[in-house]
């Protein structure tokens, strides 16, 4: 069977104890390569090459993952991804051409969701990553390492787009002024929740740090979210990061390039839903300062967001993948839209968050 891998080199390198039978290609991530191999004995595994590219250093970053994922296995409260351990006695092995491999088991009877269909999809989802909050709150998140630095610096990434602006590399500057200043007006909020961290009165936690919804595996019978995947971003952080990344990606009632910008707004009923869901899992082992802070976490992860798309667009769009000449801007000027919306329901959500913690 021809494969665009070495088949022989990777059965040869864990002990997958049956003989090997088939394997499918799984096209549905965007970092990493990925397959599904089927054994004699009815077990599947899934097999990814790890993207070196985006992550330069395997070694941790396998660490971290095999070190979450373990912690939560040995709480035996809720469902994680097993990883296989290699002959050689690591988490991932490397093939004659450079290549990174991993394998964990097949996780079966599950399904994922890339979009939000009604309120209880996006509770189950605030459910499913308060659990996972949860299960680490007593994980030493110090111990972590950090596979993509500074990744939810707010403030750094501020200076990120200052540098953009004065560099005005692709001549771009003049003409998105508004979108400038926006930003520019801002920048007190982007070192808020770092201000807070540096004089311990938010805790380090472990964090995702890509919590969209097509990262939970969801029960095909109970719809529950049993179980949080692609873990590469395990990362030390704050829990606030993931919360507002959440709402920013799940609560905006439109797509995140949408033009028509009259279309974008914050849904309350969706943040209601996941706030209630996270809480549900995650109150008793928050602090009063990170749920005092929910809702402004919302507002600053959809400003760390276009801060990044803007800043992209002005470097010429060399991060993102982008489909035309102003999509980078289009993207911005959306998350910016969704920061005005918040700022005029923060109100609204903060009432809403007390209710949702009376209610524990």
């Amino acid at each position: 069977m021809a494969t665009d891998f070495d088949l022989s080199f990777i059965i040869d390198s864990f002990c997958f104890g049956s003989d090997f039978k088939s394997y499918e290609t799984k096209n549905d991530g965007h970092i990493n390569s990925t397959y599904v191999l089927s054994f004699a004995d009815g077990k599947k595994y899934t097999l990814q090459k790890i993207n070196t590219f985006v992550f330069k250093k395997p070694d941790e970053l396998m660490k971290n993952i095999v070190g979450v994922t373990q912690f939560i296995k040995s709480r035996g409260n809720m469902k994680t991804l097993s990883f296989l351990p290699a002959k050689n006695g690591e988490y991932f092995v490397t093939d004659k051409n450079g290549g990174c491999w991993r394998v964990y088991e097949f996780v079966d009877s599950v399904y994922t969701c890339n979009t939000i269909k009604n309120n209880g999809v996006f509770y189950n989802a605030g459910k499913a990553f308060g659990r996972f909050q949860n299960e680490l709150a007593d994980y030493p998140a110090e111990t972590l390492f950090d596979t993509i630095p500074n990744f939810h610096n707010t403030y750094s990434r501020f200076l990120d787009f200052k540098k953009a602006v004065e560099s005005d590399i692709s001549d771009r500057a003049k003409s998105i002024e508004r979108e400038i200043e926006f930003v520019l007006s801002r920048e007190a909020d982007t070192k808020i929740l770092l201000d807070l961290t540096d004089k311990n009165e938010l805790p380090l936690r472990v964090t995702h740090n890509d919590t969209k919804l097509n990262n939970i595996l969801f029960d095909e019978n109970t719809n529950e979210g049993v179980c949080i995947i692609d873990l590469d971003t395990v990362m030390p952080g704050l829990s606030l990061y993931d919360f507002g990344d959440s709402i920013r990606f799940g609560a905006n009632t439109a797509a995140e390039d949408e033009k028509d910008l009259s279309k974008v707004s914050l849904s309350l009923e969706l943040y209601k839903a996941y706030t209630e869901g996270y809480l549900s899992a995650a109150y008793g082992s928050l602090t009063e300062n990170e749920i005092a802070y929910l809702p402004f976490s919302a507002k600053l992860m959809t400003l760390e967001c276009g801060m990044r798309f803007l800043t992209d667009y002005l470097n010429g769009d060399t991060y993102f993948k982008t489909d035309y000449k102003e999509h980078n801007l289009v993207r911005a000027r959306d998350q910016f839209k969704l920061v005005e919306d918040i700022e005029s329901k923060l109100d609204d959500m903060e009432k809403i968050t007390a209710e949702a913690c009376e209610r524990k």
